[in-house]
């Protein structure tokens, strides 16, 4: 039979996210996931209850986790549970359990903690540069004719995960 390891979080970052490299070179970001829950009581009374959730992503989705990720950001998280088990140097079995992170997506505006839906165009000198509020996508100058850009697939940079 088969089985599924599967987590979906939205949240806010804990704090920045502390980067580390692997002897291969790799980049580890690390950090932490706070969601919140709200319901009303039996009472009437507000009740709320936030969990933690510590997160890791390897590679380059861990370089953009570092490079763009602030505290307090909203993000989207997927991922797997992953318990790591280990002695510590008193002899004492320790446990820790964590999500290693697949795919993130930053939630919310450029102001508020550092996450960003800000729309980007790479007309520019082949880099993402933002664009204007209010000019649309893929709009401008066709060779100075004044016609709309069409945009191609080839024009967007897979190098970003998001």
């Amino acid at each position: 039979m088969a089985s599924i390891n599967r987590v979906t979080l939205i949240g806010n970052l804990g704090r920045d996210p502390e980067m580390r490299y692997l002897p291969s070179g790799e980049a580890v970001a690390s950090f932490s996931v706070a969601t919140t829950e709200q319901w009303k009581d039996k009472s009437g009374g507000k009740q709320e209850r936030t969990d933690w959730h510590r997160i890791e992503f390897i590679g380059r989705t861990a370089e953009v986790c570092g490079e763009y990720l602030k505290k307090g950001a909203p993000v989207y998280i997927e991922g797997r549970i992953q318990y790591d088990k280990w002695t510590d140097k008193d002899g004492v079995e320790k446990t820790m359990t964590k999500i290693r992170g697949d795919r993130m997506q930053m939630l919310g505006g450029r102001t508020g903690g550092g996450g960003s839906d800000a729309p980007y165009d790479d007309t520019e000198k082949g880099g993402s540069t933002p664009r204007s509020t209010g000019q649309p996508m893929g709009s401008g100058s066709a060779a100075g004719t004044g016609a709309p850009k069409k945009a191609k697939l080839d024009d967007f940079d897979d190098d970003i995960p998001f």
